[in-house]
C-alpha cells in the first residue's frame, strides 16, 4: 500500500480554506480566498457619501457667503435702490459714487494712517520675535526661562484691563495723539502670542541639523540666518499675518490714544462714517470693502508659507 501525498493544483493555488484548530470548519468572517469580509465591508463604507458632512458644509458656506454677498452688492447700489430692494436684492444700476464719496470723507487719510501703523507693527514683530524665540529654544538658562514665563503672563492680561496705565504712560512720554503711541502698545500686545507661535515652530528643528552646522564651523549668527529662519518660514508667515490683522483691525488703542482727524485710522473712520452717512448703508459698506482689500492681499501672498508651516518644517 502506498501513501498518496500529492496535492491537487487547486489546493496549490488557493491554499487551505479551513483552520486547523477549528476541526475543518471555515474561520468566521473569511471567504474562500482567505480575505476577511470585514475588510471588504469597510472598503465599501469608505466610498459611501457622507450626507451629514455635506449638509453641514453647505450651511456653513451660506453663513459665510451671504454676508459677503450683501457687503459687495450693496456697495455698488444707490441709497434709494438699496432701500427699495433690500439687502439681498441684486443691484439694478451699478454706481461707484459710494467709493468716491468715501474718499471725499477722508478715507484716504485713514487708509494711509492704518497702513503706517500696520507696517510698523509687523516690522517690530519680525525684528524682535525671531531672535527672541531662537534664544528661548536654544538657551536653557533661568533668565531665558523667566523671560518666556513673562511672555506667557502677557497672554492673561487683556488690553482693556491696562488701558488706563497705558494712556498715562503714553501721555507722559509725549506720544498722545501720535501714531507712534498707537504702534508701540499694539506691537507689545502682539509679542507674547507671536513668540509662542514661532518658538513652537523652531522646536521642530532637530538637533542633528544644529550639530551638522556646528561641525561645519558655523557661528550662531550663521545658524540663525541659514538654518533657523528658512526652516521657520511657516511660523514667520503666521506671526506676520497675525500681527497685521491685529494692527489693521485695532480699535481700542486708536480710540483712546488719538484725538485729531490727522491721526485717525480706518476703524475710527468707519465709526465716523456710520454717524455721517446715517442710513446710507451702501456708502458705509463701500468703505468696509476697501478696508478689507489690503489684509486680504497679505493673506493671499502668505498662504503658501502658512500651508507649508502646517505640513511640517520647511514644508517637507
Amino acid at each position: 500500500m502506498s501513501n498518496d501525498l500529492s496535492v491537487t493544483p487547486a489546493e496549490q493555488v488557493s491554499g487551505p480554506t479551513t483552520s486547523p484548530t477549528s476541526g475543518g470548519a471555515p474561520r468566521p468572517g473569511a471567504t474562500s480566498a482567505g480575505v476577511p469580509l470585514r475588510r471588504r465591508a469597510g472598503r465599501g463604507s469608505r466610498n459611501r457619501p457622507n450626507w451629514g458632512a455635506g449638509v453641514a458644509v453647505t450651511i456653513w458656506l451660506l453663513i459665510v457667503a451671504i454676508p459677503l454677498y450683501v457687503l459687495v452688492t450693496a456697495s455698488f447700489q444707490t441709497q434709494a435702490g438699496y432701500a427699495a430692494g433690500g439687502p439681498l436684492s441684486l443691484p439694478t444700476t451699478f454706481t461707484l459714487d459710494n467709493f468716491t464719496n468715501a474718499f471725499d470723507q477722508g478715507f484716504g487719510r485713514y487708509f494711509l494712517n492704518t497702513l503706517v501703523v500696520t507696517v510698523a507693527v509687523v516690522g517690530i514683530v519680525v525684528l524682535l520675535v525671531p531672535p527672541l524665540s531662537y534664544a528661548i529654544v536654544r538657551n536653557r538658562s533661568r533668565a531665558t526661562t523667566g523671560i518666556f514665563r513673562m511672555f506667557l503672563l502677557g497672554l492673561a492680561v487683556p488690553a482693556s484691563a491696562v488701558i488706563v496705565p497705558i494712556f498715562y504712560v503714553i501721555s507722559v512720554v509725549g506720544l498722545y495723539d501720535n501714531l507712534i503711541g498707537v504702534i508701540l502698545p499694539t506691537a507689545a500686545f502682539c509679542l507674547p502670542i507671536c513668540t509662542i507661535i514661532l518658538s513652537g515652530s523652531m522646536r521642530d528643528i532637530t538637533n542633528e541639523l544644529y550639530e551638522a552646522m556646528a561641525l561645519d564651523g558655523a557661528s550662531p549668527k550663521r545658524v540663525f540666518m541659514q538654518l533657523v529662519l528658512p526652516l521657520s518660514k511657516g511660523g514667520v508667515a503666521t506671526i506676520v499675518v497675525y500681527s497685521a490683522l491685529q494692527a489693521w483691525n485695532g480699535f481700542l488703542f486708536p480710540l483712546i490714544l488719538t484725538q485729531s482727524e490727522s491721526t485717525k485710522v480706518i476703524t475710527l473712520g468707519l465709526f465716523n462714517f456710520q454717524t455721517q452717512y446715517g442710513v446710507n448703508i451702501p456708502g458705509l459698506l463701500a468703505a468696509v470693502v476697501m478696508s478689507m482689500i489690503p489684509i486680504l492681499l497679505v493673506y493671499l501672498f502668505a498662504r503658501r508659507a502658512l500651508v507649508q508651516g502646517l505640513m511640517g518644517v520647511g514644508g517637507k
